[in-house]
């Protein structure tokens, strides 16, 4: 349950962070809003989830969730430029956030 938990915290925090372009630097209400809602909900799973999982691991996870798919959705939604490198790039952040998920512990 804490790495369901931890997943779904992951994909917030890129939910916050595209929120965070959109809010202009906090200059638009609802995307403003939408930010501190998203962030609070991922802090408190990841806090949630690292009462029961390694710290190191669970971190990591978090975070690479969070920037593989805010990259991703920066291609597809910002219209980001998008290189072989970068989706290279993007891939290997996938591959370490599942490594470390299967060798972090707690199942």
């Amino acid at each position: 349950m804490a790495w369901f938990v931890l997943i779904v915290s992951g994909v917030l925090e890129s939910g916050w962070a595209i929120a965070l372009k959109k809010s202009e630097g906090f200059t638009r209400l609802g995307p403003s809003v939408t930010f501190g809602v998203l962030a609070m909900v991922s802090f408190g799973g990841l806090a949630w989830a690292m009462k029961t999982l390694p710290a190191g691991p669970s971190y990591a996870v978090w975070t690479g969730i969070g920037a593989a798919l805010t990259a991703t959705l920066g291609i597809l939604l910002f219209n980001e430029a998008v290189s072989a490198v970068k989706l290279v790039s993007i891939g290997l952040i996938i591959a370490g956030v599942t490594g470390l998920a299967l060798t972090g512990g707690g199942h």
